[in-house]
């Protein structure tokens, strides 16, 4: 569980590094996009060490703010933390240097202003103070009254720990809470033993919380971390022996993204705004495809249970002063339709603070956003089930966070909350009215959309569309496509099984399934064409739908190649394409238009508009899609 899994995996990492060049600048920023990945501890040590030698000579033009200046003050070895501490501090683009005190001497370092402490100059400190340490000479056999001085006294050398660094440097201060690591001597009731030292550090870190909060000291709380990922995850008793390591190395990166927050969170980098999807991300369904009656939300059923779950965690973001926004590629009467309406909705449009449902794509509407709350773009987390979708966020825009969430919505609070994306040191009634803020600034700003460029990022998806004509083996979902599609569907007409046995025993008709493929998986069967001749030269396209999760692909153009191909086979010369209007499919009214067909004359009726689409004339687009049959 240490690992950071909310990160996008990197499987040819060691390629990458290899290939980052000894220029400080190029370095660099290969190495941010590297420190956003998931890089485990031998991972992240090679790119530390990449990067260090890349700018020992120059520092990297572009880093935002201060170089961090950090120092750690600890009872412990930690050399083994430096380069997760590092990379933590690349993944936020920022540039850290570190220091650490020599083993033991936290207290000599910050009490002598001609030590190299004082020297280094942090600007920021972190006192880690082990749990064996701090417990040393507690026993058992000690009275009350001994183990409560001990206790008090411990806490005042803290204190004034803290004291000598903010007089010395005027810095940020964090306190590292220790791991509980002793085993207990009497159980679960550990505490009626005060001379336990597993008891001794619980009280020591219950009472260490509330005089941080005295004193504006920061709190890493590790044992809280512990309680989540368990102590085997951050403590090897074998290598405490050995090294010294209060910390396991398996844990160094997430050490040191724990870290970084605190100081990213002070330098105020920290996310204010949680950008949500909403089919399949908010609720179970499409809400185009399946109406209000059909979203899988609410008490009776443990899917919606636990997409009402995350709903609620992103209601409290709000309450403690976390914007939140909506992205959505969806009609936007029929994206508004739950929160206005599902009486099992915990989330009302009233809590949305910017609310964009359209067909653009989604780094354009994010590119919106921002700029309706006047915001920066690496102030917002987008949260999407859809991976292309995730994957062409992090490509387009790389400074806007974008959690690795699995198909579970029952995890996607615990994954947004272990990637600390909302870190904050502290509340006000500003933040608590923050929402009601942007909601009124939205009726301020004008809607502003940058365009995005898709190209290289289609190239690279390495898209495969296999095509095949009706079958029975994809019969049942053929017919589940045709009768469940709403939205990208041209015509909304349904058939059943009976109805597509008849298209394949045809031979003047066409039926294809297609299904895409692409380097990050398989989207399964995403669109149907039927097709019928007509008087002899015309091929009328009777049913076009696609699956909306791959629009902005090039598949509208592919299909369109293969359904003309068939056309031409079965001695066609034009496309007849038909568009019947209903309530959900407004987002394709111009789609043949789009592709080049023209209005057929006279032929439109009150229900119907048709188009065609000369076939003497048409040459295939080109696509970044390898269409194959198969």
């Amino acid at each position: 569980m240490t690992a950071l899994y909310w990160l996008p995996a990197l499987p040819d990492w060691r390629a990458r590094l290899r290939a980052i060049p000894d220029d400080a600048d190029e370095a660099w920023r290969q190495g941010v996009a590297l420190a956003n990945t998931r890089l485990d501890f031998v991972a992240t040590n090679a790119l530390d060490a990449v990067l260090r030698r890349a700018t020992a000579a120059a520092t990297p033009a572009g880093v935002p703010g201060k170089p961090i200046r950090l120092a750690l003050l600890g009872s412990c070895t930690l050399a083994h933390l430096h380069a997760g501490l590092r990379v933590a501090a690349l993944r936020r683009g920022l540039h850290a240097t570190l220091y650490e005190s020599e083993f033991g001497q936290y207290w000599q370092d910050l009490s002598d202003p001609g030590s190299a402490l004082h020297a280094f100059r942090p600007s920021a400190v972190l006192l880690a103070l082990d749990a064996h340490h701090l417990a040393a000479g507690i026993s058992a056999a000690d009275p009350p009254a001994a183990v409560a001085a001990r206790l008090a006294e411990t806490l005042s050398r803290i204190g004034e720990c803290w004291r000598m660094a903010r007089a010395a440097f005027g810095c940020q201060v964090i306190q590292s809470v220790p791991l509980p690591l002793h085993p207990p001597l009497l159980g679960h009731n550990e505490s009626r033993l005060p001379g336990s030292r597993a008891a001794f550090i619980a009280a020591l870190s219950a009472e260490i919380r509330p005089m941080a909060e005295a004193e504006g000291v920061d709190v890493l709380a590790l044992d809280a971390r512990a309680a989540v990922d368990g102590l085997a995850a951050w403590h090897d008793p074998g290598l405490w022996h050995r090294a010294k390591q209060e910390v396991a190395p398996a844990a160094a990166p997430l050490y040191g993204d724990l870290v970084l927050r605190l100081i990213a969170s002070r330098q105020g980098r920290s996310a204010k705004c949680l950008v949500l999807d909403l089919d399949n991300t908010l609720w179970g369904g499409v809400i185009g495809d399946d109406g209000l009656e059909g979203l899988v939300l609410g008490q009776g059923s443990a899917l919606g249970e636990a997409y009402l779950a995350f709903q609620d965690y992103a209601r409290e973001l709000s309450r403690r002063g976390i914007i939140l926004a909506v992205c959505s590629k969806n009609d936007e009467a029929n994206a508004l339709a739950p929160f206005d309406r599902h009486p099992e909705m915990l989330l009302r449009r009233a809590d949305i603070a910017c609310f964009v449902a359209n067909w653009s794509d989604k780094a354009t509407n994010l590119r919106t956003i921002a700029a309706e709350l006047n915001i920066g773009l690496d102030s917002l987390v987008f949260v999407d089930d859809n991976p292309f979708e995730r994957n062409l966020v992090r490509q387009e825009l790389p400074m806007v966070a974008v959690p690795e969430v699995t198909d579970d919505p029952a995890l996607f609070a615990r994954t947004l909350a272990d990637a600390g994306y909302f870190e904050s040191l502290a509340v006000t009634e500003d933040d608590r009215a923050r929402t009601a803020q942007y909601q009124g600034n939205r009726a301020r700003e004008a809607l502003r959309a940058t365009a995005t460029d898709l190209p290289s990022y289609l190239r690279g998806l390495a898209m495969r569309l296999l095509w095949r004509r009706f079958d029975r083996i994809g019969l049942a979902r053929t017919v589940q496509l045709i009768n469940k599609t709403n939205q990208f569907n041209l015509t909304t007409r349904r058939y059943g099984e009976d109805d597509v046995l008849a298209i394949i025993a045809d031979d003047r008709a066409v039926g294809l399934q297609l299904r895409l493929l692409d380097r990050f998986g398989d989207n399964g069967i995403i669109a149907i064409l039927i097709g019928r001749m007509r008087d002899g030269c015309d091929l009328l396209i009777d049913t076009w739908l696609m699956s909306c999760r791959v629009l902005g692909r090039q598949v509208e153009l592919a299909s369109l190649a293969l359904i003309a191909a068939e056309a031409r086979r079965l001695g066609a010369t034009r496309l007849i394409g038909e568009y019947v209007p209903t309530a959900k499919n407004s987002m394709v009214k111009d789609h043949y238009e789009k592709l080049g067909f023209t209005p057929l004359a006279g032929a439109d009726t009150a229900e119907v508009r048709r188009y065609v689409l000369d076939l003497a004339g048409f040459a295939p687009a080109e696509t970044f899609i390898d269409v194959t049959e198969g």
